[in-house]
């Protein structure tokens, strides 16, 4: 079994993830060094700190989560400074997201299917292509299912991932039948010993009822051929589209069953606070973050590494 929390640590990583959410943190985070110095603790800096975690895109309900333990814990006199509140709202940020940590693990299972979904524009073939670059290094042998195939650019874009990182693609013509694609993908994956195939689709608005009927019946067609296929169903949302990811997320989970998120474009975003928002509303594992443009920009999701990141002054 492949898993992407083997990787260890490296030290300083907190502080170099901090570089790379230096415009959601500042958003998110960064004005919480000037609320919070020389004040008192009392209603007005609460009340400024729902304002700002609001504005951020936390959503309404973190933020009342948030303010009202906060509340709690100054009326208990549990706090008695801006620092100890600082060290409170850390905990709290904390306890919401690290039920969602939870890495991508590659079983046994061979080929090991990873269908990938999400709306135009997410990023979802770029985080494909650096997630078979990742697989492909750990020692994984990879084949891509170019499966949006109502948008030519994104089979090429896919076919252009395949050849620089030398992995089998399977693709049709444009405007074929994606849940044929998928079946070809898993069909050659079998024929051919490959550990992991990671499927595309298509991309057009969660609204559409096409989509979402799409999707059902590429899962159908890969189980009349493998029972547990796909093992992974992975949507990727766009972190800086704030309430429109949540809306998202909960479209496709209802439909499709959604297994694990990617949060993409983090280091592009200052209103990157809705990853607290779905992670207290849904509570799927978030399996990876984006942070940059290179593969390695494709990060595991760790709790800790990300709240200090947020929190780096």
């Amino acid at each position: 079994m492949f898993s992407f929390k083997r990787r260890k640590k490296v030290p300083g990583a907190a502080p170099a993830l901090a570089e790379k959410l230096t415009r959601t943190r500042g958003g998110l985070f960064g004005g919480l060094i000037n609320l919070f110095q020389g004040r008192a603790i009392d209603e007005d800096l609460l009340e400024d700190l729902e304002a700002h975690l609001l504005t951020a895109d936390v959503g309404v309900e973190v933020t009342t989560a948030v303010i009202t333990a906060l509340r709690q814990s100054v009326d208990a006199r549990r706090v008695s400074d801006t620092d100890a509140v600082r060290a409170e709202l850390r905990r709290i940020l904390l306890d919401i997201l690290a039920p969602c940590e939870a890495p991508l693990e590659i079983t046994d299972a061979r080929p090991f299917v990873i269908l990938v979904t999400g709306v135009n524009g997410v990023g979802k073939t770029t985080t494909i292509g650096k997630l078979a670059q990742q697989l492909k290094q750990g020692g994984q042998s990879v084949l891509l299912a170019a499966g949006d195939t109502f948008r030519a650019a994104a089979v090429e874009q896919l076919a252009q991932w395949a050849a620089r990182l030398d992995v089998p693609l399977v693709r049709q013509g444009d405007g074929a039948d994606a849940a044929s694609v998928a079946f070809d993908g898993l069909q050659a994956a079998k024929a051919r010993g490959i550990d992991v195939l990671i499927a595309d689709t298509a991309g057009r608005l969660h609204t559409q009822d096409g989509l979402m009927a799409e999707l059902q019946k590429i899962k159908r067609v890969l189980g009349k051929l493998d029972a547990d296929a796909p093992q992974e169903t992975l949507l990727v949302v766009d972190g800086g589209t704030g309430q429109n990811a949540v809306s998202q997320t909960q479209q496709f989970h209802a439909q499709v069953g959604i297994t694990g998120l990617v949060v993409t474009k983090l280091d592009g975003t200052a209103k990157g606070g809705v990853l607290f928002a779905l992670a207290h509303r849904f509570g799927i594992p978030v399996r990876f973050i984006g942070v940059g443009e290179s593969a390695g920009d494709l990060q595991p999701f760790d709790a800790q590494t990300f709240v200090d990141a947020l929190l780096a002054e």
